[in-house]
């Protein structure tokens, strides 16, 4: 996989903050096409208001818009008529998938690799890719790239600061346990 690769990040990695971040900031750097649609928006919108009522919609509503604003054309539109004729495990995921074809993708970065099934995608040229797994691939191909994007997410943190140490932590909990590892012999430049 050759980056610029164009790939549709799922609304569970958009859902923790830390990830949402990271991928973000990796879509700034060039690294890859960052992508996702109104309808990934507001699952991951639907789903931090269920689990955090003291956020406020309009609070995730300006995050919603900075993410469009700060990922150049990373919105998908036009999809909607591809959906009829997909069919996945959970048919609430066929819009991910028409994304996914819509806007060229090779990828799509999602937790739920059960609910993308190889053979199904590989009609369409996709393969789902949990975001470990996508993140040491963009770290083979360019850890500078990746260590600068890391390096800007921890420096844009003030509430409370975090250390590159820490920061690591966080991403291990969110489940980058292979990327983690990957970037620890760089911790000094991050």
């Amino acid at each position: 996989m050759e980056h610029p690769v164009v790939a549709v990040f799922d609304a569970n990695i958009l859902y923790p903050a830390p990830l949402r971040d990271l991928f973000i900031r990796i879509a700034q750097a060039g690294l890859v096409f960052g992508k996702w649609t109104e309808t990934i928006h507001d699952e991951w919108i639907r789903n931090v208001l269920k689990n955090n009522p003291s956020l406020t919609t309009a609070r995730l509503t300006r995050t919603r818009n900075l993410m469009n604003e700060a990922v150049r054309d990373c919105l998908v539109t036009g999809y909607e008529d591809l959906i009829k004729n997909l069919s996945l495990p959970d048919p609430d995921d066929c819009h991910v998938l028409a994304a996914a074809i819509r806007s060229g993708a090779a990828v799509i970065v999602t937790f739920n690799l059960s609910d993308f099934p190889p053979k199904t995608l590989a009609h369409f040229d996709i393969e789902a890719l949990h975001p470990d797994d996508f993140l040491v691939s963009l770290i083979d191909q360019d850890p500078d790239l990746v260590c600068e994007a890391v390096k800007r997410q921890r420096e844009s943190l003030h509430n409370p600061p975090k250390t590159a140490q820490e920061l690591l932590a966080t991403l291990e909990s969110q489940g980058l346990t292979k990327s983690v590892a990957r970037l620890g012999p760089f911790v000094d430049s991050l």
